[in-house]
């Protein structure tokens, strides 16, 4: 049985007929033929009319035209295959012809079409392979080696770049044009090179000012933003000491008002009547200076408590949860006293001891107030003790009034 097709065994290829396969090899330089019993694909556009010779072919024919329905005519087209008659013109086929899709006629035998030689020799000398550079010239006029690589360049996505262009047989070469001697095929290559180097350098240096541009605007934009932060930082500064002045007078008003009614208890307590808020004080003449010796009553125990407390808390300001602690010590001591006047273990506190030592012997104030509630040292002075005979209840009530007011007072120790 004739073969349908034949297969060149170099590469692969499937050709139609002894026609191709002698282009082929006059193209590849492959002669290792053989007869194939598998006709080639013969893919008919019903749109177009285009045939294609493989299911690639028709995919991209699809993707180009956007035709999808084809017609197998496969079984029609092929023909048995004998080597040793003589080579039949070719089926129907077409191939782009400046750049577009033909449709020839039935019966047309078609040719790779006659380039410049030399042209194409130069061409294959710069590296493009064969079938590119026969497609750059016959689309380019076939007399401009320039035009030629131009086209490549532009057309280097295309699917079919690398097929070679075929034309009907009738179609007659263009004359051939002057080549150039080989100086002349140097400088052109280099002038070439010489201008894709200095359209590369005009994009790198345009490109740089539009990083420069860039730059320039992100500085700005940064600049901008840090004035804003800036100024919401110091609006924000503003409205805190603006808060804070208040929140200062509003404490003064308190501590005005504590003191205030502090003067009237105490007046009420003296039995004093009590001031008219509506009485304006007048001041001393200041023309005649008058100096009255009146007798300094002493200061009570509770004051000199109080005075004491108070110097406690100045002393340490700066650590009020001491303060508060040493507070809370004390009027533990002295509750237990009170509380349990005949237990002589409320009534004596070794002062090295280390707790003691951190709580109040520390602190300033802290032993003076004790020694105020009645405690003495011992002969050792590594005790204070309270004999029992010296616990003064008034006393112990009075130290443990002045140590819940300063525990509950927030003012208490600020003036």
């Amino acid at each position: 049985m004739a073969g349908l097709s034949l297969m060149c065994g170099d590469c692969g290829h499937q050709l139609r007929s002894v026609q191709e396969a002698q282009e082929h090899a006059e193209l590849t330089g492959h002669a290792n033929f053989a007869e194939s019993t598998e006709a080639v694909l013969n893919l008919v556009c019903t749109a177009c009319g285009k045939p294609c010779r493989s299911k690639t072919e028709t995919d991209l024919h699809t993707k180009r035209t956007g035709h999808i329905e084809f017609t197998d005519k496969t079984e029609e087209a092929a023909k048995p295959i004998d080597l040793e008659a003589k080579s039949e013109p070719l089926p129907s086929s077409s191939e782009p012809v400046a750049g577009e899709d033909i449709v020839v006629s039935e019966g047309m035998e078609m040719v790779v079409p006659d380039v410049n030689k030399e042209l194409l020799a130069e061409l294959e000398a710069m590296g493009f392979p064969t079938a590119r550079a026969t497609r750059a010239l016959h689309f380019t006029g076939n007399d401009n080696i320039e035009a030629a690589v131009n086209w490549v360049v532009e057309n280097e996505n295309d699917p079919e770049i690398d097929r070679m262009p075929m034309v009907p047989a009738q179609a007659k070469a263009d004359p051939a044009k002057p080549t150039l001697s080989p100086e002349e095929i140097k400088a052109k290559t280099q002038e070439l090179r010489e201008r894709a180097r200095k359209k590369k350098e005009e994009e790198d240096k345009r490109m740089e000012r539009e990083r420069e541009k860039e730059r320039i605007r992100i500085g700005k934009e940064l600049l901008e933003a840090k004035r804003i932060e800036e100024d919401n930082e110091r609006k924000r500064i503003l409205a805190l000491r603006k808060a804070e002045k208040e929140e200062e007078k509003r404490a003064r008003e308190k501590i005005k008002q504590r003191l205030e009614e502090d003067k009237a208890e105490r007046r009420r307590k003296l039995g004093l009547p009590a001031e008219d808020p509506n009485k304006v004080k007048t001041p001393p003449p200041a023309a005649v200076e008058t100096k009255i010796s009146l007798p300094v009553r002493p200061a009570t125990k509770a004051e000199q408590m109080r005075n004491c407390l108070r110097s406690l808390k100045q002393s340490h300001k700066e650590d009020d949860a001491k303060v508060k602690r040493a507070f809370q010590t004390l009027l533990t001591y002295v509750g237990n006293v009170a509380k349990n006047p005949d237990e002589e273990k409320f009534r004596k506190i070794r002062l090295s001891n280390p707790s003691f030592q951190e709580r109040v012997g520390s602190l300033n104030g802290g032993v003076q107030f004790l020694e105020l509630c009645g405690f003495v040292k011992d002969e050792s002075a590594a005790f204070l003790f309270l004999p029992r005979d010296k616990v003064d209840m008034p006393i112990l009530n009075s130290a443990g009034a002045e140590l819940n007011s300063a525990i509950v007072n927030p003012f208490f120790g600020v003036l």
